[in-house]
């Protein structure tokens, strides 16, 4: 009998999307597409579909924190990443894990809305991610909104985008990978990779007219999985920069909506 392949393991800790199109549905669905086993933790439970947020129930901090410690004693994952965390006692059990030896590589996917505008982030949960989560991440990867915020400055341009992302990087001590793909009166969807040393320009043509539902997520999921897979930070952020590009350009068709082609690779 051949020995059976060892594949690395990543850990997502975010919302469940019931639309199957973002947070832990599209993470897995990341994960599995590129060769790397997913292990979760779900901090919240949503409604929703398509077309937006209906209701969400967040999870109470304590099954989180079990979530988290059972993958980590079993499935210790190589990369691990956030996406919504809703509350300031969800955020404090990540810190707290977090805090606890050596770790591996964190991705925060500072998630504050919905692409439909749904709010997912307590604005009492803003201060503590500032504060206390980033500065334990290897990288924050927010879009512009969230740049702004995070950045305290205005985010409109790709100097603006460069501002941010080297603002951030000496403000929380991590790497930065601000998103352009909302700002507007650009002919390319452009990201800024900073990490105090390297500095990318991830650009890639814009897709008009689709929904961005779930991209974030995926984008995030992407580095996590190219990290869990050996690469270097700047590297895997290249790596997924041209995943989620691909994913979006050769998207499908579910129930007359269109959904990212997570598994894209496969049918090239």
């Amino acid at each position: 009998m051949s020995q059976r392949q060892k594949i690395p393991i990543a850990l997502t800790i975010a919302g469940s999307d019931s639309g199957g199109g973002a947070g832990i549905q599209a993470d897995l669905k990341t994960f599995a597409s590129l060769g790397v086993h997913g292990t979760s933790a779900i901090t919240c439970i949503t409604a929703q579909n398509p077309r937006g947020v209906r209701a969400i129930q967040s999870c109470k901090p304590e099954i989180v924190r079990s979530q988290i410690e059972a993958v980590f004693e079993e499935l210790p994952p190589a990369a691990v990443k956030t996406g919504m965390l809703f509350s300031a006692e969800i955020i404090r059990v990540v810190v707290a894990l977090f805090k606890r030896g050596r770790r591996p590589p964190l991705i925060v996917d500072p998630v504050m809305l919905a692409t439909s505008g749904g709010r997912l982030l307590k604005p009492s949960a803003m201060k503590i991610m500032q504060r206390e989560l980033l500065p334990l991440a290897t990288l924050v990867t927010p879009n512009a909104d969230e740049a702004e915020i995070l950045s305290g400055r205005k985010v409109r341009s790709v100097e603006d985008l460069r501002a941010a992302a080297k603002d951030m990087n000496a403000r929380y001590g991590c790497a930065a990978l601000v998103k352009g793909g909302h700002l507007t009166g650009l002919k390319e969807a452009v990201d800024i990779f900073f990490d105090g040393q390297t500095e990318l320009l991830l650009t890639a043509p814009f897709v008009k007219g689709v929904s961005t539902h779930g991209t974030g997520c995926t984008y995030s999921a992407a580095i996590a999985g190219y990290l869990a897979l050996g690469h270097a930070l700047p590297q895997a952020a290249m790596l997924a920069k041209e995943y989620i590009t691909q994913a979006i350009g050769q998207r499908i068709t579910v129930g007359g909506h269109s959904v990212l082609n997570s598994f894209w690779r496969v049918h090239e």
